[in-house]
């Protein structure tokens, strides 16, 4: 599985990527070496693509919905990836399993874009619950990715251009809890994972997370403490006051 996964980044992944994209990534020295689970949204599916692109060589194991391996030719190179199908609108108990045996392997990643489906519009749906269920079932942390500018990406095909992506590497947590934990405090721990996701984002794609003033972090960790990725609007919103009061100053 390894080999064939490692092929078809070399052959298909980097390649497309290298077409359609011109990724501008930050924040890579945040990457965990332990197994993690890598939390990106989903406005299309450049937006895992550029994240997945973003930590090779790392290998990603990905989820996708059960009827994606009955594609001609697709279907073929998704089971070729290794890849652990869904069956969307039930809970699928094998898929949890298989992602619980992933993130047991030494260096596992395991993407999962929490909004359960492609925004299109580009601003964050509201998030299930799988993410946080996984993480507290295994334990492990969970790293926030965001990714923004890939809404052009069909336009500028047309247009024989590369889009400009840029791949924001947040700080990685845990859930403070672990185990079976209950249904309003899974809510609780997507909801703040989720904002720590849109802190990533420009203000304009936090859609369901718009209200980040209102952002806790009762059930958050970090790996290293104190390293908030919350801290990033605050600073956004200062220096966007400077700008500002320079301005108003006649400062330009």
């Amino acid at each position: 599985m390894t080999f064939a996964r490692s092929l078809l980044n070399g052959l298909v992944v980097r390649p497309l990527a290298w077409i359609l994209i011109r990724s501008e990534v930050h924040g890579l020295q945040n990457v965990p070496d332990e197994p993690f689970i890598l939390m990106v949204n989903h406005c299309n599916f450049l937006d895992p693509g550029s994240a997945m692109v973003a930590i090779l060589p790392r290998s990603v194991t990905l989820f996708t919905k059960a009827e994606n391996l009955h594609i001609p030719v697709g279907g073929l190179l998704l089971r070729w990836y290794g890849v652990i199908p869904v069956h969307r609108g039930e809970a699928d108990l094998r898929a949890v399993r298989l992602a619980t045996e992933v993130l047991a392997q030494e260096d596992a990643i395991l993407l999962v874009a929490p909004e359960g489906t492609r925004s299109y519009h580009g601003r964050l749906l509201p998030a299930r619950n799988g993410l946080a269920f996984l993480a507290a079932r295994t334990g492990v942390p969970v790293l926030p990715i965001g990714v923004s500018g890939v809404r052009d990406v069909w336009v500028n095909v047309r247009r024989f251009r590369r889009t400009q992506v840029r791949v924001e590497i947040g700080h990685a947590f845990r859930f403070r809890v672990q185990g079976r934990v209950r249904k309003e405090l899974l809510d609780q721990m997507t909801r703040e994972a989720m904002y720590q996701l849109a802190s990533l984002l420009p203000s304009e794609q936090w859609g369901a997370y718009s209200d980040l003033e209102n952002a806790t972090e009762d059930t958050l960790s970090f790996l290293q403490p104190g390293k908030s990725n919350l801290a990033r609007t605050t600073l956004s919103g200062f220096q966007v006051e400077l700008e500002s009061l320079a301005r108003a100053c006649g400062g330009g």
